[in-house]
């Protein structure tokens, strides 16, 4: 190897690979320097902590529904019927080393990889990032956010304690509620009538643990491999135009500021799950479909849900006395049905009738610069944020006295309400600012001071400079 070859990585590469035409693109890509772009890193890096925590777990949980008397180490559970999947649960949090630890940091990161997915896409839709030629990845965002959805239910749902039983006895209303087919097809899905047998315990395990990781890997490194293939999108600002990129150059500025924030999501997930804890499936118990708790809540990423079930008024359509749609359609199905499909149609939407500009677009757009789209998403979003605390509300409703009816009816009129006046609201906000070209949160918001010949400090006037603070016998 010649000395020049040691000195260049890129030179080195090509004389055995030839690939040094793409990892000189690649160690020269440039990032965008801009806070809102790391919350997809943020999904990403959560992720792979999923799948590291994920594979420990895997080696030791027994997707298996066959029971037996416990006589393990817990006071509590001793002499109860559990499933081989609820002891295989209790083993890991009690028997294998840092296997609670694995179990927690596995729980966190999968609140935050939905977390991080969800303000990712907020920042697209609210920044016009979803338009033309970005809309095809827009596209497998939605598909990832709608996946992390189910991976996440069936991960909660595998221990077969008292709290992912009564999750799985919610969906299997709803499955059966779909019309024409909802019987069909949810025997076919659990094995058998609710609560099912070992064969769907495999099935969640098996698309829990290969399948859906594996399309959701997939999909991130397509969704990956477009934005570098397209360029970031950007922010105007001086310098930056449709066809540039300003920023930081991936090697070696960006590549170490990744490994950087890397390194301090995983450290924050390992502290989180060694020190918060979280779904202690010994204190909810074993399920068994006699048993039920009033105080369940589930994971953040499923309160829309149940909020939706929740709001639905008593309605099911009958046909010559026969439900033909169940209520649990409504609140189960058909409401996340159309949020999602608004989130595709997005960008059809944007062009035809909200922007009505079907140009090709590679800056963003500040949410001041576009009213109409703003505030049409902020009331979509204030309205699922509705449905969302009512279904994660209960308990502070409970704390506090209030009626479950009550709590009810009042989301129900907020539903209703709030959005049409967070539309209006955030319109008018909207139109000021872009009018007053006011940036309230940009900036720099300190003041001046200066030292006297006391040894005291006095702000300084905004108009005079340091200097003359300076020659007034102070010093800064």
């Amino acid at each position: 190897m010649s000395r020049r070859s040691a000195r260049d990585p890129v030179e080195f590469v090509e004389e055995r690979l030839g690939g040094a035409r793409g990892l000189r693109f690649l160690m020269s890509y440039v990032f965008p320097d801009h806070w809102s772009f790391l919350l997809g890193e943020v999904a990403l890096y959560a992720f792979v902590v999923l799948i590291a925590t994920g594979t420990f777990l895997a080696l030791f949980f027994s997707p298996d529904l066959g029971t037996a008397v416990y006589h393990g180490s817990d006071p509590a559970l001793q002499g109860q019927s559990i499933s081989s999947a609820y002891a295989s649960t209790l083993k890991l949090s009690y028997h294998v080393s840092g296997g609670l630890l694995m179990r927690q940091t596995h729980h966190w990161a999968a609140l935050l990889f939905l977390a991080a997915i969800t303000l990712h896409l907020l920042r697209i839709v609210f920044t016009g990032a979803f338009r033309k030629p970005r809309d095809i990845n827009y596209f497998i965002g939605v598909t990832l956010l709608a996946l992390a959805i189910l991976e996440g239910f069936a991960g909660y749902s595998l221990p077969d304690d008292l709290l992912s039983g009564m999750g799985l006895a919610i969906a299997w209303a709803v499955a059966m509620s779909l019309p024409l087919i909802g019987g069909p097809f949810a025997t076919a899905l659990w094995g058998g009538r609710f609560p099912g047998t070992s064969v769907f315990e495999s099935r969640l395990y098996i698309a829990h643990v290969f399948v859906l990781p594996a399309i959701l890997a997939t999909l991130i490194a397509v969704h990956l491999a477009i934005i570098m293939r397209q360029r970031h999108s950007q922010f105007p600002g001086p310098g930056r135009r449709e066809d540039n990129v300003v920023g930081t150059p991936m090697w070696p500025a960006y590549a170490l500021r990744s490994l950087g924030l890397f390194a301090a999501v995983a450290a924050v997930l390992v502290l989180m799950g060694g020190l918060i804890q979280i779904n202690p499936v010994w204190l909810w118990g074993p399920y068994h479909p006699y048993l039920g708790t009033n105080g369940a809540q589930p994971d953040w990423y499923l309160g829309w849900l149940i909020g939706a079930l929740r709001l639905m008024p008593n309605l099911e359509i009958s046909v010559f006395g026969h439900t033909l749609v169940p209520n649990p359609f409504f609140g189960g199905v058909l409401f996340p049905t159309v949020v999602f499909a608004l989130l595709y149609a997005l960008p059809w939407l944007d062009r035809r009738f909200i922007s009505r500009d079907p140009a090709r677009h590679d800056l963003l757009q500040s949410p001041r610069e576009n009213p109409r789209r703003t505030a049409l998403a902020a009331a979509v979003f204030s309205a699922v944020a509705i449905v969302f605390a009512a279904g994660s509300a209960d308990r502070m409703f409970f704390q506090f006295g209030f009626g479950y009816e009550g709590a009810i009816w009042f989301f129900r009129g907020a539903f209703l309400a709030i959005p049409v006046a967070v539309f209006v609201i955030t319109r008018r906000i909207c139109l000021e600012l872009a009018v007053e070209r006011e940036h309230p949160l940009r900036g720099w918001s300190g003041r001046i001071v200066a030292r006297d010949a006391s040894g005291g400090f006095a702000p300084v006037d905004a108009g005079s400079t340091i200097s003359e603070a300076s020659d007034h016998g102070g010093s800064t």
